[in-house]
């Protein structure tokens, strides 16, 4: 039987600490004698007194250890601890500095001084009162993330989680946990359902209790979104949710039957009935898709109240004589953006979309139409301003999105000044976004999407720019014609041989020798060809490190973005005694590692997919700075995990961007997620070099699927009929 006893003492040095999961190394000094130990804390300083319970183990390389199943945290008692403490940065606006002068002043006191007697630090030599508001603040919110530390430990719960739900909640933390504590994983991202429900069962609620079955129902549901979907088959949701709660079959019915009726009598939910199956959401889902669709409706139901003359416009356009030649298909497209409320354009690479809009502005310019340019990502934005010359903004700029609100500052009551809003990558746009757009639109304006149909559907959930489409409600002119100038394009050709069933082909002599498949069966022998092309192929093709990406189809797996990121780190940005890092889910982020965010952040405006570097590491206080597109953003330790290595990423997150050097793995270990418009979009990526490297059985199974996974969607069936929820 394994003997427990408790052992405390003074932290005296951390050898290792994952932020993400709390677990950490370090030396804890009592009297002279040094111990290392092993265990869980969220947060560890030098100079912090701590009370373990454990038991002593014999680590085969280390020796003895103590492994910690508790760790208390007590606040230091010895005048050394109190400088280490106070130094450590814990507390901002004290450092070793001031540490030594507080300590100093106050001796065994000053915590007890800054706790309930702050007033007295004006007593102390050198610190002023800018300082001293600091350490008050710092030490309240500190105080306050201790006790909810506490809170959840006696919850069973890891305290890797205490500083999110304090920056969401505040004061307010333990009262919010013990009314409702599913509401973290609908209100703090990175806190899921399992967290959630781990907190309510250590706080008393039983596994079959009413509130938890109704939370488990909309987490469901939400995380059914999360794969793109609107809506789920009541019978699959029934399904996923038994998986999730792991009821007894006996009271299940009951219990589903009741936390059904209960969600949909408070609004909660929304029931569409179709072809006798029943489908559900949350109500804002529903009441999303069902307001895009009564806004195009709208939209189209208000005259054209331009003065122009279609005939003059056309004559113009066939008497092009200016450099830019336009195709029928692209005529057509301009004549439909001047007639119609809204436009659909969507064509290949080479089929002249940048082309269009150009011709498309000239004409608006000449009409003396006003008009503004906008795309659902910054580098997509940039592509735009790039391509027409005009200035072009995200989507979120142009609506002025407000922190404070969390909502969008243009909408029906401030609708934006403009007579035309042209929208490129217009396939990214989920049905939230859809919706804000539409709402902030004057009702005299146009609107014209502008993408790619064949690539993959948005991130987010709906499907709207194919719905829109499959309606046959909104215009839409399909570009087709391969450009003359396009034609010598590998990259562009194999696109479109792609996009028809087919396989690409090599490089001939008369083209130009930007596409390259490398044969490969043995998935292991990946790493060999990354290797040879960043050490020797990069320089034969005149490309430096930051031009090139690696875009796979999976994040797991020996193939997959996760492994491909660790080797690459350590080819392209190897660890060394001089290079300050910090550690992250099991891995480190360096000094000028590539990195990509993960979520929206509204507050720091970088956004999910953004790509920038490391510029600095700050080990001391746990920070690191980002530099993105000319703006550096600062990340604190509990924000890291909005970071991933970017040396690889998935072709769903590379979707709006494009890279001067693309590298495309396919192996059947990627089987699941092969289709043809995930190979499209990651060969489209690419503006001087494409490079597939595998097997060429997974790179036909792919081309040949052509069944994109079908997202539950009813926005078609809004516009073509009188659907309702029931």
């Amino acid at each position: 039987m394994e003997h427990h006893e408790q052992v405390s003492g003074l932290v005296e040095k951390i050898i290792f600490h994952n932020e993400q999961n709390g677990f950490a190394v370090f030396v804890i000094k009592q009297s002279k004698v040094t111990t290392t130990v092993r265990g869980f804390i969220s947060q560890l300083q030098p100079g912090q007194q701590v009370i373990l319970k454990g038991a002593w183990i014999k680590h085969p390389k280390f020796g003895k250890q103590f492994e910690a199943k508790e760790i208390a945290q007590q606040l230091p008692e010895s005048i050394i601890g109190l400088k280490r403490y106070l130094g450590s940065g814990l507390i901002k606006g004290i450092g070793p500095k001031y540490a030594e002068k507080l300590v100093d002043f106050f001796g065994s006191n000053v915590l007890e001084v800054i706790d309930t007697q702050p007033d007295r630090l004006k007593l102390v030599p050198g610190i002023g009162a800018k300082r001293i508001d600091q350490i008050i603040t710092a030490w309240q919110d500190q105080k306050e993330i201790a006790n909810i530390m506490v809170f959840l430990q006696e919850k069973g719960v890891s305290t890797t989680y205490a500083v999110k739900i304090f920056k969401k909640y505040g004061q307010e933390s333990r009262s919010v946990l013990l009314a409702n504590p599913y509401k973290i994983a609908d209100d703090i991202w990175g806190i899921g359902f399992k967290i959630a429900d781990q907190i309510a069962h250590n706080i008393g609620i039983a596994k079959n209790s009413i509130k938890r079955v109704r939370a488990g129902i909309l987490f469901v549901i939400s995380e059914h979104v999360g794969n793109g979907n609107l809506y789920i088959q009541l019978a699959k949701l029934k399904e996923k949710t038994l998986l999730l709660l792991e009821l007894e079959q006996n009271e299940s019915d009951h219990l589903l039957k009741t936390a059904f009726h209960d969600l949909y009598n408070t609004d909660r939910i929304k029931l569409i009935t179709q072809n006798d199956e029943h489908f559900l959401t949350l109500s804002q889902y529903y009441f999303s898709e069902k307001k895009v669709s009564a806004k195009i409706k709208e939209l189209q139901e208000y005259p054209v109240t331009f003065s122009f003359s279609i005939d003059k416009i056309y004559q113009q356009l066939r008497n092009q004589t200016t450099s830019i030649q336009l195709n029928e298909d692209q005529q057509r497209a301009i004549l439909s953006c001047m007639q119609n409320k809204i436009t659909i354009i969507t064509g290949g690479p080479g089929t002249g979309k940048t082309t269009l809009i150009k011709q498309l502005l000239g004409t608006l310019d000449e009409q003396k139409i006003s008009y503004m340019l906008a795309a659902p990502t910054g580098r997509a934005a940039k592509r735009m301003n790039e391509g027409t010359g005009r200035f072009a903004q995200t989507i979120h700029r142009l609506l002025e999105f407000n922190v404070a609100t969390f909502g969008f500052t243009k909408n029906e009551q401030n609708a934006l000044k403009t007579d035309f809003l042209i929208i490129d990558e217009a396939s990214m746009i989920d049905i939230f976004l859809a919706l804000a757009l539409l709402k902030a639109l004057p009702h005299k304006a146009h609107i014209v999407f502008i993408g790619d149909i064949d690539q993959l559907p948005s991130v987010g959930a709906g499907n709207f720019l194919s719905d829109m489409i499959a309606s046959n409600q909104v215009p839409c002119i399909r570009l087709t014609e391969i450009f003359r100038q396009a034609q010598d394009s590998m990259i562009i050709i194999n696109a479109h041989r792609i996009n028809n069933g087919e396989l690409p082909i090599g490089p001939t002599d008369q083209s130009k020798k930007d596409f390259f498949f490398y044969k490969e069966q043995e998935p292991t022998q990946l790493f060999s060809h990354l290797k040879e092309f960043f050490t020797k192929k990069i320089h034969w093709h005149k490309f430096n490190k930051k031009d090139v990406m690696v875009l796979v189809p999976m994040n797991r797996g020996i193939v997959g973005v996760h492994q491909i990121n660790d080797q690459l780190q350590e080819l392209i940005n190897p660890a060394d005694n001089k290079k300050p890092f910090l550690s992250l889910r099991g891995s480190q982020l360096r000094l000028s590692d590539r990195v990509m965010q993960i979520k929206n952040n509204y507050d720091k405006n970088v956004f999910n997919g953004d790509i920038g570097y490391i510029i600095e590491v700050d080990t001391k206080e746990k920070k690191i700075t980002v530099q993105f597109d000319n703006k550096p953003i600062i990340y604190e330790s509990s924000e890291l995990e909005e970071l991933v290595l970017a040396y690889a990423i998935s072709i769903h997150k590379s979707q709006g961007s494009e890279f001067p050097c693309v590298i495309v793995p396919l192996f059947m270990q990627h089987f699941m997620l092969l289709q043809r418009n995930l190979i499209y979009t990651a060969l489209t990526r690419a503006k001087k070099l494409c490079i597939l490297i595998g097997q060429t059985k997974a790179l036909a199974i792919g081309i040949k699927n052509n069944k994109s996974v079908e997202r539950k969607t009813f926005l078609k069936e809004f516009l073509t009929s009188d659907l309702q929820c029931r």
